[in-house]
């Protein structure tokens, strides 16, 4: 059997047979079909019987990921969804645009559908577990984002499509070969970095006057939080930019004290399940250190920050049921070319923005999908 790290289970098809005779053998079976002449073939060896229960526990996690696949096209059982996400199962448009879109495509869950959806509510070290659980349930289908949590699925199967939403740099984080042949067993939408970041920093300095120097808050358990993206957007948008550090909510105090101490104008908080379940107390940092904070998720707006830049989640998900329909349909995960967000959404709060006496242009107010009163 073979193991990723930390022991967890990888099922990367097979790749090597053991061969019918050696399991015949193995089985005291005979071989071939009845016969007269039928000869009992010697017992197996020490080593065949070895690469025989390797090759069974390979053959076997390759089945979890497409056998169930071919049992449910000839049973005509529903086909299992698997949603990995490291928020909560509280109810959001993300998920009911997901489910909205699979009906308009002809699929009626509870029918033609079932949806496995797991939650780490935060716990980013949860991720791996529920990933597992997706695999031993049998999905047929996993959409998981965004990279943390697509990160995590691809660590427990190589088989089982996986459907990005939301990812970074899937090249960069080698989950795929290229945008427009992935390859093996991940698609779904990506977002170019550093470009999108060049975007949330200039939108920063038309909020800030004068504004030459950017905090970014990253945690470096996150794989896609790079800090030659940041200085790659930076150079873009023209501004300088210092990085600061967070694992987890106790390390968020001397982040911030960083910052000030930076002589920071204005801070990007890049998008984290930590950062996510504790957006309050980012938040209520920010407008402490009296910096102009911008989040990556309307949810974060709404919690307090001054603004939310970054793909409608709604859109995301509408679209990655697309992905999930050719998929069940039979198209292969690999050869389905990779898509960018065509969509962004940007809240504007104004009570946060009058608490820091900023100003909000009107031509930034008017490109605002939702402003916050």
């Amino acid at each position: 059997m073979n193991l990723g790290q930390h022991g967890m289970v990888v099922d990367r098809g097979v790749t090597h047979g053991t061969g019918v005779a050696t399991f015949l053998r193995a089985c005291g079976c005979r071989a071939g079909a009845p016969s007269t002449s039928d000869v009992r073939l010697p017992p197996a060896t020490p080593t065949e019987m070895s690469m025989l229960l390797i090759g069974f526990a390979v053959g076997l996690a390759f089945a979890l990921g497409v056998a169930s696949a071919v049992t449910a096209q000839l049973t005509g059982t529903p086909y299992r969804i698997g949603v990995l996400s490291a928020e909560s199962a509280a109810p959001n448009r993300a998920g009911e645009a997901f489910r909205e879109g699979l009906k308009a495509l002809g699929w009626a869950e509870g029918q033609s559908v079932l949806i496995e959806a797991r939650f780490a509510d935060g716990h980013t070290e949860r991720l791996a577990a529920l990933a597992l659980d997706l695999v031993r349930s049998e999905v047929q289908v996993i959409v998981a984002g965004p990279s943390t949590v697509a990160h995590a699925a691809r660590r427990v199967t190589a088989t089982i499509p996986i459907v990005m939403a939301g990812v970074g740099n899937p090249i960069k984080l080698g989950f795929v070969d290229s945008l427009s042949h992935p390859g093996g067993n991940m698609t779904g939408l990506a977002m170019p970095l550093p470009e999108s970041e060049a975007k949330s920093f200039r939108l920063l300095a038309e909020l800030v006057p004068g504004l030459n120097r950017i905090a970014v808050l990253v945690n470096p358990d996150n794989p896609l939080h790079d800090v030659k993206d940041a200085e790659a957007a930076a150079k873009l948008a023209g501004v300088q930019v210092m990085v600061a550090r967070a694992r987890k909510p106790e390390d968020f105090p001397a982040a911030f004290a960083m910052m000030v101490k930076a002589q920071a104008g204005a801070l990007s908080i890049w998008e984290d399940p930590v950062f996510s379940r504790y957006r309050v107390s980012l938040v209520d940092l920010a407008m402490r250190s009296r910096l102009p904070s911008m989040f990556k998720s309307s949810a974060d707006a709404s919690a307090g920050g001054l603004v939310a830049y970054g793909p409608d989640l709604v859109d995301l998900h509408r679209r990655a049921e697309s992905y999930v329909d050719k998929i069940l349909k039979g198209a292969q995960a690999g050869d389905l070319p990779i898509e960018q967000p065509t969509k962004f959404e940007l809240v504007i709060n104004m009570k946060a923005a009058k608490a820091l006496g900023l100003t909000i242009p009107q031509s930034v107010l008017l490109r605002a999908d939702q402003v916050i009163e």
